[in-house]
């Protein structure tokens, strides 16, 4: 079954796509990165499997997607109220499905938040699986920032080089080079995407279960929430979530530089959690989900499902 729903949530109408070969399996809550970048679409371009092991929600965030409206209160739009509406809709989850917890999956922004919704109330989660955990953003840019300036004056493209050293992070200027240079040198969405006119753009405007209206909206939501970066910019997790009361996992690719996944490896390292695994892509750059989904799979059957950590990276 695949169906469209929209559901009033902390007073705001929300949509969001509910995918499931069994709807008697667990309940999975995906949570897109952006800010404000549904990712439903890309599941629909890189099949994961994962509607065989979950009933899979893919919720569209205040002001994204299908959530998106022209009359939204640009007030409400704050890292408190991402928690409580991802809290909210993990709540009218377990009442539609009959579901005691369920399962939190993020991406990137998606884990800034989200990761503090599981601090604040683990007894509705199972498990919180992470990919491409945020920890501290100001840093991971700058890690970023030099890994490019080394990259591109290894393959001595010139042009490239001179564009990064005339437009430094941070900067207006380099905000508006950084998707493109990410990409071209395979550290940005995908490892072998490299650019994301064909890669996202493109790709959204595809979408089966996206309608016109919801792809206007959907690029209407990027573009009206894109500023939303800066709320979690200089914000460290690492200071304000140091225990997780459920099982915790995170995927990194290890071409991911959008979020260093060295950072995301650190931090777990140093986060309490009953069980906990970290687990490295080699073929991956920021979406490991999409770029080596049998392998996630596997993780999913053999670890997550389990509550054990037997395939994690060993340190």
């Amino acid at each position: 079954m695949i169906e469209k729903c929209f559901v009033e949530i902390n007073g705001v109408k929300m949509g969001m796509i509910i995918k499931s070969q069994d709807i008697s399996n667990p309940v999975l809550l995906f949570v897109h990165g952006g800010p404000g970048m549904p990712e439903y679409f890309l599941f629909e371009k890189y099949p994961t499997g994962l509607e065989d092991y979950f009933t899979m929600v893919f919720w569209d965030q205040r002001g994204a997607g299908l959530s998106y409206s022209k009359n939204i209160d640009m007030s409400t739009i704050s890292v408190d109220q991402y928690i409580e509406d991802t809290i909210a809709v993990t709540n009218y989850l377990r009442v539609c499905f009959s579901k005691k917890k369920i399962y939190l999956m993020a991406h990137s922004w998606g884990t800034y938040f989200s990761i503090q919704a599981v601090q604040k109330a683990p007894h509705l989660y199972n498990a919180y699986i992470a990919i491409a955990q945020v920890t501290h953003q100001d840093e991971s840019e700058k890690l970023a920032y030099q890994y490019m300036l080394d990259y591109y004056e290894k393959v001595k493209n010139e042009k490239t080089l001179r564009r990064l050293k005339e437009n430094p992070y941070p900067s207006l200027g380099y905000n508006k080079i950084r998707d493109d240079v990410m990409h071209r040198c395979g550290i940005g969405t995908t490892h072998d995407m490299k650019s994301v006119v064909t890669g996202i753009f493109l790709t959204s405007l595809k979408s089966r279960e996206y309608n016109l209206t919801d792809k206007i909206n959907l690029w209407r939501g990027k573009r009206l929430l894109n500023k939303n970066v800066q709320l979690c910019m200089k914000d460290d997790l690492r200071k304000k979530v140091n225990v997780l009361e459920i099982p915790t996992y995170f995927f990194s690719g290890v071409y991911d530089y959008t979020v260093n996944y060295k950072m995301s490896e650190e931090y777990l390292a140093r986060l309490t959690a009953p069980v906990k695994g970290y687990y490295l892509f080699e073929y991956s750059a920021h979406s490991p989900i999409f770029e080596e989904p049998s392998k996630v799979l596997q993780i999913v059957a053999k670890n997550i499902l389990l509550c054990t950590n037997t395939l994690a990276n060993k340190k």
